[in-house]
């Protein structure tokens, strides 16, 4: 049953009932004044009676199938490996409408359901066939003919979706009960997806079989997708991460698309890797696992190695339709006028593509018009009251924001510190390139004899339901010109009419203290290139080639020589290498210790005294781990909590569970010591440091 995170109840609570329950049966019971809803769990080898006087269950929730042993399996892997209380993951992967329907409400949810399934089938008929190309035969082939783990490497464009439906038809048409689970990193990538896999497949399984499952959709509708997949009458169940843990008694296959994506890594609560629980998921239950990606994770990279070979490489490195990969072109920042935001070259190419009639996509990673106002005065500069970080300028609303707690204010009309009106804004953000392209194409005309429409996607302008759909079905129809927006619009999408891509301000990961920084960089801009020019008819008929911009203070730097070449195999020999020499990940396995506190004094005072009694108990796998000394997070404060974090590392992956399970109860030893000390938690394959 649930507990709260990192309590001192970790495990299952034994409760009475008047007859044998199976495992994973779900019930309601009694915990403190509360009723909660709870599951029967396995019972250990070594289980004795419960001193005491137990209380009795309260309800079964009736109608429902158990939760499958795979299920627990997975569910009790993940609480072990990412440090967590068995309860908090179990709970916690069930849909929270679940967790307060009475016995009565789920059954008539059942009966609706029910009669839903029935009337919808009766109905189908063959899928549609799609001619696949030469590569995309040969890497369907070995995934129907091998067991995997499969690691596909496609360019961008190159068909890889295809391959995952292909797959999927494979799966079904092997099995007459069997379910596939197909992740993507985002939600903003799901409508696209589940309506290609409806096209192909709702003739084959039914309308009622196909469901998403993601943190954006209602209660109701996360209810009603998880029962259709519990129950079996899902067939296929298209999600971000969470769906990693969707009930599904009888997979057969597992789609991770865009594995490399950092999104997959749940940042609050249990810290665990989708795409890491996928693999180890597919080998306890006998599913197949398909990884794709044109950048893939240097992890994956390195397992699918022939040396490794822990992952079968699959290979398609041309795109669909002969058309061409977009070039590079660097601007040398160094080398423009001074406080230049578009380059006088990138504005002349985005015009002369605008005047043909087609699209540009620009990248910039900020939102916002400035991260930050500034008086030159007295150097004043709008830092968040909460936060060591600065409140971002919006020039729309006229407000400042804090993007890590929320803070906002409107902006002064002089300095705060000395008077001076004259405060700048200070560094881009989308907002800034979007009212500078307006002003800088407003004279351009497209061959619809209309002015150049420029829009912007982001966080912000996305806010409202349905509003990022209402603007995606913009660019495709052709009514935006020139789109600015974040990395929320540079993968997965299909733009047709795209052909030219630019990266306005890349530059800060080339230096970053990340280990991981340049392949995330590496990886944004190959997946934003890869919205350049993927409808070859339409290059044809254009007379036009794709172009990938980049400006940049640094031109020389290797990643853009790689760049140059779309040269991923080579970007990724030189980080492994790099890494390797630095016995960084994939070559050691790493977890950090996070502590929020009133101040840093005290969160730093909890990690040194925790390690402090890891070294002076001499647990299990200490001589193969290495601890470091506690440092602050890089925003070290957020909404008023001091952050601070320490680096746990080894050269054995076993070690370091062995050490991290062993640490557990000095740490919640420790965690009463420290007056000030708001919550601690340990984060397993940490995505950045």
């Amino acid at each position: 049953m649930q507990t709260p995170a990192h309590s001192s109840i970790g495990g299952p609570l034994s409760y009475l009932h008047d007859s044998a329950l199976p495992a994973g049966t779900l019930v309601r019971v009694p915990l403190g004044r509360r009723e909660v809803l709870g599951i029967v769990w396995d019972a250990p080898a070594d289980a004795s009676p419960a001193a005491g006087e137990l209380r009795a269950i309260a309800s079964v929730l009736p109608g429902l199938p158990p939760l499958g042993q795979a299920w627990r399996q997975l569910v009790a892997f993940a609480a072990r490996y990412y440090q967590r209380g068995l309860g908090e993951v179990a709970l916690a992967a069930l849909p929270p409408s679940l967790r307060e329907l009475t016995a009565e409400q789920l059954e008539r949810r059942l009966r609706r359901k029910a009669v839903a399934a029935n009337a919808a089938a009766g109905d189908q008929a063959l899928p549609v066939s799609i001619a696949l190309s030469a590569e995309q035969t040969r890497a369907a082939g070995q995934i129907d003919a091998e067991t995997g783990p499969f690691l596909l490497f496609g360019s961008t464009g190159s068909g890889k979706t295809e391959v995952y439906l292909h797959s999927v038809q494979a799966a079904l048409a092997a099995n007459p009960q069997a379910q596939a689970l197909v992740l993507v990193p985002e939600i903003n990538l799901t409508p696209q997806l589940e309506q290609r896999f409806r096209a192909r497949f709702e003739p084959l399984v039914g309308h009622q079989a196909i469901v998403s499952l993601h943190s954006g959709m209602t209660p109701a509708q996360r209810l009603k997708s998880w029962l259709a997949a519990h129950t079996g009458q899902a067939r296929i169940v298209l999600g971000t991460r969470m769906a990693i843990f969707a009930s599904l008694p009888h997979l057969a296959l597992i789609v991770v698309d865009e594995e490399h994506d950092a999104s997959y890594k749940q940042q609050e609560g249990a810290r665990y890797s989708a795409r890491d629980l996928a693999l180890w998921r597919g080998r306890d239950c006998g599913a197949k696992v398909l990884l794709g990606s044109a950048t893939p994770s240097l992890e994956s990279w390195h397992a699918s190695d022939p040396a490794v070979g822990r992952y079968q490489r699959l290979a398609m490195p041309s795109r669909i339709g002969a058309a061409a990969l977009p070039r590079l072109r660097l601007v040398d920042m160094g080398q423009q006028p001074r406080r230049t935001v578009f380059a006088p070259p990138l504005i002349a190419a985005i015009t002369e593509r605008v005047e043909k009639g087609e699209q540009c996509l620009v990248l910039l990673n900020r939102r916002g018009f400035a991260p930050v106002l500034h008086c030159h005065a007295c150097g004043w500069k709008s830092d968040c009251p909460h936060c060591s970080a600065a409140q971002v300028f919006h020039k729309i609303d006229r407000t400042l924001r804090c993007h890590h707690c929320g803070c906002s204010a409107p902006v002064p009309r002089a300095c705060p510190g000395c008077g001076n009106p004259d405060i700048a804004p200070v560094g881009r953000g989308t907002e800034q390139l979007e009212e500078q392209l307006a002003a800088l194409l407003r004279n351009v005309i497209t061959p619809e004899r209309r002015a150049a429409r420029v829009a912007r996607i982001d966080a912000d302008t996305t806010r409202a339901k349905g509003a990022l759909q209402e603007q995606l079905a913009q660019v495709h129809a052709g009514e935006v010109d020139v789109l600015v927006g974040t990395q929320m619009v540079a993968k997965g999408h299909d733009f047709r009419r795209v052909t030219l891509v630019a990266a306005v301000q890349p530059d800060s990961a080339l230096f970053s203290s990340d280990f991981r920084a340049p392949e995330r960089l590496f990886a944004l801009l190959m997946q934003a290139a890869g919205r350049a020019g993927r409808d070859a008819h339409y290059m044809a008929a254009h007379q036009s080639a794709p172009e990938l911009w980049v400006q940049t203070w640094h031109p020389g730097h290797p990643l853009f020589a790689a760049l140059r070449r779309h040269d991923y195999p080579g970007f990724a020999a030189q980080q492994l290498a790099e890494r390797e020499a630095a016995a960084m990940p994939p070559f050691s396995h790493q977890a950090l210790l996070r502590a929020d506190a009133r101040t840093q004094e005290t969160a730093q005072g909890f990690l040194q005294a925790a390690s402090d009694a890891a070294r002076a108990a001499r647990l299990p796998g200490t001589d193969y781990v290495q601890l470091y000394p506690p440092v602050p997070l890089a925003v070290q404060r957020v909404a008023g909590v001091e952050r601070a974090q320490m680096l746990i590392e080894s050269a054995h992956r076993g070690a370091l569970q062995q050490f991290l399970a062993a640490w557990q109860p000095l740490l919640h030893d420790e965690r009463h010591r420290h007056k000030g000390l708001l919550r601690w938690l340990v984060d397993v394959d940490p995505q950045a440091i």
